[in-house]
């Protein structure tokens, strides 16, 4: 049976652990990010008077009751429902007797209060592992002291302590009391996995019901008494700054409250890494009603003029980083022009392994392509809010976000309330994916209301949200290959950059499985303001690499999967000496095997296209099914195959996957935020396509390599290879290459 030591000092481990109610208080502070939550599929008939609330704890009442505190937010990952499953599992509780309730911000008890990364699970499974496991043996040890029996000798399972031999039994509820008084072990034994009971089954989303039946759980249903709605208007263009602002009409309207303007960052203010605003000042209205202040809108006149080039020095965690913003107004057009003479001028190396130059000119066969991505807009379905009432030196925040913990220190910074006044309780997120990492609006939320002194819910327009920036970068990528007269792999080389980032990842496959290897990369500053977007970089990185890869295959006249398991091999085999990768090749291979497997890609392959990727630390591989149906294209099926480690909720999971898979179909075909003259050409859904659902697929088939690796992350990886997978597809069906996102249009305009 393996065993944990408790990372961490027991009193740190045990925040409070006391008698009260005759309930057992087990807190713990999740390590790297840990998000337990907890889920309940039937109810208790009695219920606990009293709930001793602290951060970060497991609670186990007098009746038998366990709740669990989820100090993260929950963005549609399904960890509110998976992360409790592997404390209950550990801890041998009916899973019928779970429940969870969302913690609030609190740094002092919890790491890492936020997410992102896919990275909740992976991080948290030890910690999680070990509060579930100190708790049962807690109680075992409470059940043996009255028992007068060796610990060694009870057995738990679902809420139960049972001594065989001297015929005892009882609950967990009436051990809770006197297991609180206990100390905590120095080491406590973790289950083997063939004994999980609740890990790796399916369990339903704890918050389900309430979603499908429209019961509040979003910031934006967030209200209070006397409440005032507030809206924000924003430059036209990036590029531009406010000048003035005439309100002469809107003032005047039917429940306007106040006009005025606020600046989110002072101008001697350090920004942060998630600090970001591409306008600073924006204008503000207040009003009674939503509608009210939507009309006062219409009427609202600002006026503009143009930014000078200035150079920020930010904070990246500690580490200074120097922002050039540039002045002018851009357009997507000059966007391409000045990516594609970059493309061509080299750029800085990240990596070479070998002599790339020389084996270019050894090579029987060389090929070269150049693919572009435009700027994508994140479009959660719940637009941009939060609902802010500071006053008398004090802040109450409510709203969905996912980095409250760096938001916190910044609306400190701003507002001079001291951090132990502020409190800010997290709702669950109606969409994020990197778009809610970059809270201004919470921090213009708070500064609205400290100004008009009343509680007020900030709502942003979908226009807004969608001409405000935060996009995924516009990028383009030239990748070189060189085959011997053997066919094999001898040199590749890859050029990649972005505006106003690289989506570069230098380490990644084919890196470690061509002798011959160069991996450059550039930037282009802008004024245009990017962030975070679902699978940050491979989006973009996976898309091209697995496009070309299809190419290098035919042109060495070999089968795409096979071709990929060829290079596998080799870094298997042959590893090259001195460098470091970040897949694991044999894992890599894993998924490629599955997928042809599943999808019985011998006997047909001829509508297909495959790719794999690895991020996230995990590894995920695709068939695709394309048609070209009226005239329109059309997936028909998708077949993917994942490694994500220990899967912990099968059902939770394979939604993950499908969803990833969808979202990225629909961009791939149909996303794009073109700029001209510094504008965004499109505000709303009537012009920014996505995926409708009679336009998914079909059928999506997930499946899972079986393995004992600890769980990784799932909320991205499926993402950025689909954008290939249908790439490489189209191809088979129409004998076009497709090099430019997005592709629909492509396809139509020639259909």
């Amino acid at each position: 049976m393996p065993t944990t030591k408790i990372k961490m000092g027991r009193r740190s481990f045990i925040k409070n652990a006391g008698m009260g109610s005759g309930a057992l208080i087990l807190g713990f502070s999740f390590l790297n990010a840990c998000k337990p939550n907890g889920s309940k599929e039937n109810s208790i008939d009695s219920a606990p008077k009293e709930w001793f609330k602290i951060n970060g704890y497991l609670k186990i009442a007098d009746n038998g009751v366990v709740t669990i505190m989820s100090p993260n937010p929950e963005g549609g990952q399904n960890v509110k429902t998976s992360m409790p499953m592997i404390i209950a599992d550990e801890l041998d509780v009916d899973w019928a007797d779970v429940t969870v309730e969302q913690a609030p911000l609190d740094t002092d008890a919890f790491t890492r209060q936020f997410i992102g990364g896919s990275q909740a699970i992976r991080l948290g499974w030890p910690g999680l592992r070990m509060a579930g496991a100190s708790a049962r043996h807690m109680l075992k040890m409470a059940a043996a002291e009255k028992w007068n029996v060796p610990v060694e000798e009870i057995e738990t399972g679902n809420g139960r302590l049972m001594h065989e031999a001297g015929n005892h039994s009882g609950s967990y509820g009436e051990f809770a009391s006197a297991a609180s008084t206990l100390e905590v072990p120095e080491e406590v034994a973790l289950k083997e996995l063939s004994e999980f009971e609740i890990i790796g089954r399916s369990k339903k989303n704890v918050d389900g019901q309430k979603i499908v039946t429209g019961k509040p759980l979003f910031g934006v249903d967030t209200h209070r008494e006397g409440m005032l709605i507030a809206m924000i208007v924003h430059p036209p263009a990036f590029g531009l700054r406010i000048k003035s602002i005439d309100d002469s009409k809107a003032k005047s309207m039917p429940g306007i409250r106040d006009i005025f303007s606020v600046k989110v960052y002072n101008d001697d203010y350090v920004k942060t890494f998630f600090d970001t605003r591409t306008f600073n000042e924006v204008a503000v209205i207040v009003g009674e009603s939503t509608w009210q202040v939507m009309q006062a809108k219409k009427e609202l006149e600002i006026e503009c003029e143009p930014i000078v080039s200035s150079t920020d020095i930010r904070d990246r965690f500690g580490t200074s980083w120097e922002q050039h913003t540039p002045s002018g107004l851009e357009s997507s057009d000059a966007h391409y022009r000045a990516m594609e003479k970059m493309s061509r001028t080299g750029g800085e190396v990240r990596r070479k392994d070998g002599n790339p130059e020389e084996a270019f000119g050894r090579a029987t066969k060389t090929i070269e392509r150049m693919y572009t991505a435009p700027f994508l807009a994140h479009n959660c379905m719940e637009p941009m809010n939060f609902f802010a009432d500071v006053k008398n030196g004090r802040a109450e925040l409510v709203g969905p976000l996912q980095k409250p913990e760096f938001t916190e220190q910044t609306l400190s910074a701003r507002t001079g309330i001291p951090l132990e006044n502020i409190e800010i309780k997290m709702t669950r997120l109606g969409g994020g994916y990197g778009r809610r990492s970059y809270a201004h609006w919470l921090v213009e939320a708070a500064l609205i209301s400290q100004r008009m002194e009343a509680p007020v819910k900030l709502i942003y327009s979908r226009e807004d949200d969608m001409t405000d920036g935060i996009y995924r970068p516009s990028y383009m990528i030239r990748i070189k290959a060189g085959l011997d007269d053997k066919n094999h792999l001898m040199a590749y080389h890859v050029n990649a950059g972005g505006i106003p980032e690289s989506p570069m990842y230098e380490n990644r496959f084919p890196a470690g499985a061509v002798d011959h290897y160069l991996a450059e990369d550039w930037t282009i500053d802008s004024n245009i303001t990017v962030g975070s977007f679902r699978a940050p970089r491979s989006n973009f990185m996976a898309a091209a690499e697995q496009s070309f890869l299809d190419e290098v295959a035919e042109l060495a006249g070999k089968d795409p999967i096979d071709f990929r398991l060829e290079l596998l091999d080799r870094a298997i085999k042959k590893p090259l000496e001195g460098v470091t990768n970040d897949y694991d090749p044999v894992r890599y291979a894993e998924v490629l095997k599955l997928v042809r497997e599943k999808s019985q890609w011998a006997t047909n392959n001829k509508n297909r296209g495959v790719a794999a990727y690895y991020c996230h630390n995990s590894y995920a591989a695709q068939v695709l099914d394309f048609e070209m149906v009226d005239g329109q294209p059309k997936v028909q099926k998708v077949v993917c195959a994942l490694d994500c480690g220990i899967v912990i909720n099968p059902d939770g999971a394979v939604n993950m996957a499908e969803g990833g898979i969808i979202d990225g179909i629909g961009n791939a075909l149909y996303g794009e935020m073109p700029i001209e003259n510094g504008a965004p050409t499109k505000s709303n859904y009537d012009t920014y396509r996505l995926i409708r659902m009679n336009e998914a697929p079909k059928e999506i088939e997930v499946h899972f390599v079986e393995n004992e690796v600890d769980p990784t992350g799932l909320g991205e990886p499926t993402f950025p290879p689909i954008f290939a997978a249908l790439a490489n597809a189209i191809y088979k069906v129409t004998g076009k290459r497709l090099y430019k996102q997005p592709f629909a249009s492509q396809l139509v305009s020639e259909g």
